[in-house]
């Protein structure tokens, strides 16, 4: 079975191997400063979902930090190319002037090829959808967008704070400024059925325009999150790494063949895992997904 993974989807734009920078924009959340809620989604460890992210600091010197990781993977005498992702928290949640001044210092950098800014669907007024505009005059702009699910009882369950109408409003916001969107989905939501996760796919391969781009996340409890509160009070099932990969698979023969599937799993932090633990091993979750994927039909 094929799909479009990220790492063609971007040789084939950029002409070359691109590698993200994780940075932070210095923004909070409506749902941790008491806007929507307090604490965030249960989910949601104290780095924002930015766990690996660069230290806040000014843009250049996050950067630089960035780039430690990643440079000596770049074959000797290649052109470094670098997506500029803001993941922690939501990046467009703040004063537009500030965030229109950070965010054209990064993407004016040379080695920045564009940027990616992960953020809720209710934090996009018309002054930041025209900022995001501008930007993508200068390079390509990609908006994450973090669905999770479209059944509102696990909305409710996970203090997402919005209902399905927002995020509809701003995937069509977005797509006709011609911005590309990603949406996020967690596989694993507890009381949701392998029958309701595939709702939440088929839901997105419906969307018109065409969505761009996908990411599957598999959940994951982590310490200091309500989420792992929960769990331990009530335990609820986990998948194995085999029932995860064997949904995967399903997933994508549902997503249509433009889509760009820009994650198939996701990381947890191992110092903060609590289950599944499996999927600390990213690298042996990763081949056996390449296995199954390669074996399907389709």
């Amino acid at each position: 079975m094929e799909y479009r993974s990220l790492s063609t989807y971007w040789k084939e734009k950029f002409g070359g191997k691109v590698y993200k920078l994780s940075l932070q924009s210095g923004c909070t959340c409506p749902n941790r400063d008491g806007s929507i809620g307090r604490g965030g989604c249960i989910f949601c460890s104290e780095g924002g979902s930015g766990d690996f992210a660069a230290h806040y600091a000014p843009i250049q010197e996050q950067i630089t930090e960035a780039r430690k990781r990643v440079d000596h993977k770049f074959p000797k005498g290649a052109q470094p190319m670098y997506m500029a992702y803001f993941q922690s928290y939501t990046n467009t949640y703040g004063n537009v002037d500030r965030l229109r001044s950070l965010y054209l210092e990064t993407i004016q950098l040379p080695e920045i090829v564009g940027i990616s800014i992960g953020t809720r669907p209710d934090c996009l007024p018309i002054e930041i959808l025209e900022m995001l505009s501008e930007l993508n005059q200068i390079k390509p702009v990609t908006v994450e967008l973090g669905l999770q699910t479209v059944h509102k009882s696990s909305a409710d369950y996970i203090r997402r704070g919005y209902d399905l109408e927002v995020f509809e409003k701003a995937y069509q916001d977005l797509s006709n400024r011609g911005i590309e969107v990603v949406v996020h989905v967690i596989l694993g939501l507890p009381g949701e059925s392998r029958e309701d996760m595939l709702e939440t796919i088929d839901y997105l391969a419906r969307l018109q325009p065409t969505l761009p781009g996908i990411k599957l996340q598999l959940l994951h409890i982590l310490e200091g999150t309500q989420l792992a509160e929960d769990y331990r009070r009530n335990p609820f099932p986990v998948f194995t790494m085999e029932e995860y990969t064997n949904l995967v698979v399903e997933c994508l023969k549902h997503l249509p063949r433009e889509t760009v599937v820009h994650r198939l799993t996701g990381d947890g932090p191992k110092s903060l895992l609590i289950e599944p633990k499996w999927s600390g091993d990213k690298k042996k979750v990763l081949n056996l997904l390449q296995k199954k994927i390669t074996a399907a039909p389709g």
